[in-house]
C-alpha cells in the first residue's frame, strides 16, 4: 500500500515539473520615472576609493583561505596560463603565494 502512495507521489512530482512553464511567457520589466526628494535622499552614495577598499579586502580574504587555489588571482582577473600553473605549483612554491599577499595589502596588485 505504501509502495502505491510513494510511486503516485513520485509520478505526479514527474508530470508537474515537465508541465511546468512547458510553454513561452512574456516577460514585461516595469519602470517607473518618478523620482521624489525622498527616495534620493535614501540612495546610498559610494566613492570608487570605497569600492577599490571592498575589492582589495574581498581580494585579501580569497588570498588567506582559497590561496591555494588561486582564488585571488582569478577574482582579480590575472591571466588564466599562469592561474593554472600557480595551482599546479602549489602557489609557485609558496613563494608566490606570500609575494601576491604583499601586492594585495599594498595595493600593487594588477586589478586592485
Amino acid at each position: 500500500m505504501n509502495f502505491k502512495i510513494i510511486f503516485s507521489l513520485a509520478l505526479l512530482l514527474m508530470i508537474s515539473t515537465t508541465t511546468f512553464a512547458g510553454f513561452p511567457v512574456e516577460r514585461v520589466a516595469k519602470t517607473t520615472t518618478e523620482v521624489n526628494a525622498a527616495s534620493e535622499a535614501s540612495n546610498e552614495l559610494v566613492s570608487p576609493a570605497a569600492v577599490a577598499a571592498d575589492r582589495q579586502t574581498v581580494a585579501i580574504l580569497l588570498w588567506l583561505f582559497l590561496g591555494a587555489f588561486a582564488a585571488h588571482r582569478w577574482y582579480l582577473g590575472s591571466p588564466i596560463l599562469w592561474n593554472i600553473i600557480f595551482i599546479l605549483t602549489a602557489g609557485f612554491f609558496v613563494v608566490g603565494w606570500v609575494i601576491d599577499g604583499i601586492d594585495i595589502i599594498t595595493g600593487n596588485y594588477p586589478g586592485l
